[in-house]
């Protein structure tokens, strides 16, 4: 198990690629809390107990620092330690440009990077003092290519690459690595609307020829999560299938 007795927190584990974070971590020997405010994340959470295996659900707002601040101290003295954060939660608000309200601006830019920034500033506390942390955030290719339609999200996204190489820097010393990962096209439940040949037209693009599971993408973040990659940081590892060679 390459995540034996380490404690992780997923935001946005409910569904989709959160959703196979959990669960993989949890196969992986990892004590998992989920963070979300979707009510499935208590049946996965359920899920994975069925199975044997640890887990928690706890509905909470990433932007929402005072509930981070009681539920983070509240692991800590309930298991000792935080070994992991996945910052996995995110949303879409997406318009053009000139059609992009202000509301539909902030609403991105609160969960997708200042939610990054609430759950980092607020766990890496008990990582610096346990010398030892895995930060993994999610970025996008769309941070690193742009898409249109998606001003909002392609900055949220591009942030928290940034952000990563940033806090390599600052937090190096004390043990903990930080790293994002850029996700491209993946089948979730959010994709399950679109028309069939719009999906083939988006496959037809990507040199692989096929979009991504969600568990494509979980393999990455346990990657970066386990000791195999005690000498990985600051990087963004890009899995889409090779679109944005």
């Amino acid at each position: 198990m390459r995540l034996k007795n380490k404690v992780a927190i997923v935001t946005g584990g409910a569904r989709g690629i959160g959703k196979a974070i959990s669960k993989l971590f949890a196969q992986e020997g990892a004590t998992v809390i989920i963070w979300d405010l979707l009510p499935d994340g208590a049946q996965v959470a359920q899920d994975i107990v069925d199975k044997g295996q640890k887990a928690t659900f706890t509905n909470i707002s990433v932007t929402d620092k005072k509930a981070i601040e009681e539920e983070a101290d509240r692991i800590h003295n309930s298991y000792g330690k935080i070994d992991i954060l996945i910052n996995n939660a995110g949303i879409t608000k997406d318009r053009t440009l000139h059609k992009m309200s202000e509301e539909e601006w902030d609403a991105v830019i609160d969960v997708n990077l200042k939610g990054v920034f609430l759950c980092t500033q607020v766990v890496s506390k008990y990582m610096k003092d346990a010398g030892y942390g895995r930060i993994i955030s999610a970025a996008s290719n769309v941070g690193l290519r742009g898409n249109f339609g998606q001003t909002n999200y392609a900055a949220t996204k591009a942030g928290v690459i940034a952000m990563s190489k940033t806090w390599t820097m600052e937090l190096g010393k004390y043990g903990i690595t930080a790293n994002a990962i850029a996700p491209g096209f993946t089948l979730t439940e959010m994709t399950e609307q679109i028309p069939k040949e719009h999906l083939d037209g988006i496959k037809s693009q990507i040199p692989l020829q096929k979009a991504a599971t969600p568990l494509d993408i979980a393999y990455g973040y346990l990657y970066l999560a386990s000791d195999e990659a005690s000498y990985v940081s600051g990087i963004c590892l890009t899995i889409d299938g090779g679109i944005s060679r």
